[in-house]
């Protein structure tokens, strides 16, 4: 299978989500500003995951740029990491109208976790295909960001029960974090 399809592939999953995650927001009933005050949390919980599939899209495509031939491996990977953002809007959602709600808080996060690690999995699975010593392997090193957002993810996770807010925080500095493109691949495939 050739990159380009793939990234075809992902392109057109990420945007189905996108699309379903947009088309869970409910207008409001009255026609005031104050009718939009109890739509603001799921408003926000759509921001923060639209963002967060935006990065998601943006840094894949960068890495799938620096990828030269498509494994079952890498295949595998990317649609585990499929599978989870899928899984974006249900979660969406549930927060958004549980915002302040432990259960919703957490399980957001560990979508988010989950998502995270199928994108370090899909990482290695391209870095082991092209050799620890390639320019890729080079340029990602030891992933220092994608490690901090694991951690800050499951630390998340833990302060769910108790103080939702600061899950929040910490998921919303996860996604602050990363929405400068990782520039880490887009330097291995400008040069090639």
């Amino acid at each position: 299978m050739s990159t380009g399809r793939l990234e075809s592939f992902s392109d057109g999953v990420i945007a189905v989500i996108i699309t379903i995650m947009v088309l869970e927001l409910k207008a409001p009933l009255g026609t005031s500003l104050d009718a939009l005050r109890p739509l603001l949390p799921v408003f926000l919980t759509y921001v923060l995951s639209f963002a967060y599939l935006g990065i998601y899209w943006n840094n894949h495509h960068h890495l799938l740029k620096a990828v030269k031939d498509v494994t079952g491996r890498v295949m595998w990977s990317n649609l585990i990491l499929l599978f989870w953002l899928s899984l974006v809007p249900f979660f969406t959602g549930w927060l958004g109208e549980n915002h302040n709600a432990p259960w919703p808080t957490a399980l957001y996060g560990v979508d988010l976790l989950m998502a995270a690690i199928s994108y370090y999995m899909l990482q290695r699975a391209i870095v082991c295909q092209h050799g620890h010593g390639s320019k890729l392997a080079e340029s990602i090193g030891s992933d220092f960001k994608g490690v901090l957002s694991i951690l800050l993810y499951m630390m998340g996770i833990l302060c769910a029960p108790f103080v939702q807010w600061i899950s929040d925080l910490l998921y919303v500095l996860v996604a602050v974090m990363w929405v400068i493109p990782d520039r880490r691949t887009r330097v291995v495939h400008d040069k090639s």
